[in-house]
């Protein structure tokens, strides 16, 4: 599978590591009343998306980026490759 790192161009997913759902990037408050039932939810509730799913991936065996890829999990296609900073950005 190739990724398209958006500042080093097409690299082989050999040189990064799946980091699991993109909305760990969405850490829990920790000013909420909730707290532990928060934290719970965002370490141990994932859901299994059949389709297209946002994932963080780290650039390890390159620049040591952290990247968010919009991928759909039945083909493995790529539709999106963000930098992480700029998609928490977005995202806020």
């Amino acid at each position: 599978m190739i990724i398209n790192h958006p500042l080093l161009g097409p690299r082989d997913s050999s040189e990064f590591t799946y980091r699991g759902d993109a909305v760990l990037l969405n850490r829990p408050d920790p000013n909420s009343e909730s707290l532990l039932n928060d934290y719970y939810e965002y370490q141990y509730i994932r859901n299994n998306t059949h389709g297209f799913m946002k994932e963080l991936w780290f650039h390890e065996q390159g620049d040591r980026s952290w990247l968010v890829v919009t991928r759909n999990t039945l083909t493995h296609e790529i539709i999106k490759v963000e930098l992480a900073s700029e998609y928490k950005r977005e995202n806020k």
